[in-house]
């Protein structure tokens, strides 16, 4: 748990999307996008290499991966299975993998978290302003997608964040705070008065290292990787987060 020496609630919200409010298909276009070139125009260099088709795990995404900007991630999966002319391949590894997720995405190949979904609208209910702030260009894609009808409301779930700043072209990825610290200066709050929800290490270290509060989404066994790395609390289920004691800048589950 936290608490501000100010006595104030907090005044602000930000969300991750992918892996925190969607159950994206990153991590599939990801790694069907690089089989794809490894079968295809790649092949004649793959035995330079250390990529299998079940050598890209789970882990190898979410360790080295999620929550990076695309050209970020191409090169950290790239550098990972040792892929040559890292430099020249980027560009195709990401472009390919975001014509998959387009594809995707519009077949519905994605769920939202309702954990998520309903925590986000409580804490608007609650009159703490609430942004966005994914890595990822698609995050408004998917989140235009839920229709909050299955929640009792209207409209989608992109209109009710008074924030938007994923998908830009910062000047620093996470680990470094900057995309936190925009939407936390377009929501016009201070850091320390607002919290970050991230599924992802490097978005905690991002969180920690810009002086937010955080809350750690554990969606893949990583509880204790989370807390490791400085989250004011971890969760599996947001519904268990009281958001009754945001109003006096705790961070507790009920």
């Amino acid at each position: 748990m936290t608490s501000a020496s100010s006595g104030t609630g907090f005044r602000g919200g930000i969300f991750d999307v992918d892996g925190v409010l969607v159950d994206s298909p990153h991590e599939q276009a990801w790694r069907e996008a690089l089989r794809e070139l490894m079968e295809g125009s790649w092949s004649d260099i793959r035995d330079q290499t250390t990529w299998t088709p079940e050598g890209f795990t789970s882990d190898v995404y979410h360790q080295r991966m999620s929550g990076k900007p695309r050209e970020a991630g191409a090169t950290a999966a790239l550098e990972y299975f040792g892929v040559p002319d890292v430099e020249q391949r980027v560009t195709e590894y990401g472009e390919h993998k975001q014509e998959m997720i387009i594809r995707l995405i519009k077949d519905g190949k994605f769920s939202a978290y309702e954990d998520a979904v309903r925590f986000v609208i409580a804490v608007k209910k609650a009159g703490i302003p609430v942004a966005a702030a994914s890595s990822s260009k698609n995050a408004k894609l998917f989140l235009e997608r839920i229709d909050l009808a299955n929640y009792g409301g209207t409209g989608n779930l992109h209109e009710i964040f008074d924030v938007d700043v994923s998908g830009r072209d910062f000047a620093q990825g996470k680990p470094h705070p900057e995309i936190f610290l925009t939407a936390a200066k377009e929501l016009g709050v201070d850091p320390a008065d607002a919290f970050v929800c991230e599924d992802a290490m490097n978005g905690i270290q991002a969180a920690k290292a810009g002086e937010f509060a955080a809350i750690g989404v554990a969606r893949n066994d990583d509880v204790d990787a989370l807390a490791g790395e400085g989250a004011d609390i971890v969760v599996t289920d947001m519904g268990t987060i009281d958001v009754d004691k945001l109003a006096s800048h705790e961070l507790a589950t009920s």
